[in-house]
């Protein structure tokens, strides 16, 4: 029994869904997903019989092309151009949370442990105390001038 359990798991991760039963669960037409295959913006994966089968992942981006398209009237141009910033946006905070993880280790690997933990920040900051005034009235001369 547990062999058959292991091999439905992997056969689950693997399973998609036919353009039939995806055009049917959302009310289009599948003439509509190979038009969203045609212009990019889906990219279902194919069996060897060339079968398109939908992923979860796919059926979430169709998700948002349908709301852009349905509910904000967003045509495909700009639908494409949306779905081109939301990868490029979700890619660079891939980047900036890569680059802090970077700055956290580097900075781990540098502060002493004995550093009080308010001095730990990326730039250090120095206390400048100003230097002693001359006394008032102590001849500067800037006063004998007047």
């Amino acid at each position: 029994m547990p062999r058959t359990t292991a091999k439905k798991s992997r056969t689950r991760k693997r399973t998609g869904y036919m353009i039939s039963a995806v055009a049917e669960q959302y009310d289009i037409h599948p003439q509509t997903l190979r038009l969203y295959e045609r212009e990019g913006l889906l990219k279902p994966s194919r069996t060897e019989g060339n079968t398109r089968l939908y992923t979860e992942e796919d059926l979430k981006r169709l998700e948002l092309i349908l709301k852009l398209t349905r509910e904000l009237g967003v045509n495909l141009a700009g639908v494409e151009i949306i779905l081109n910033m939301r990868e490029k946006m979700e890619a660079m905070q891939k980047q900036i949370e890569e680059f802090i993880a970077i700055l956290n280790r580097e900075l781990a690997t540098r502060i002493p442990p004995d550093l009080p933990e308010e001095q730990h920040g990326l730039i250090p900051v120095l206390k400048v105390r100003s230097p002693a005034r001359p006394a008032r009235g102590a001849g500067s001369q800037s006063s004998k001038k007047r």
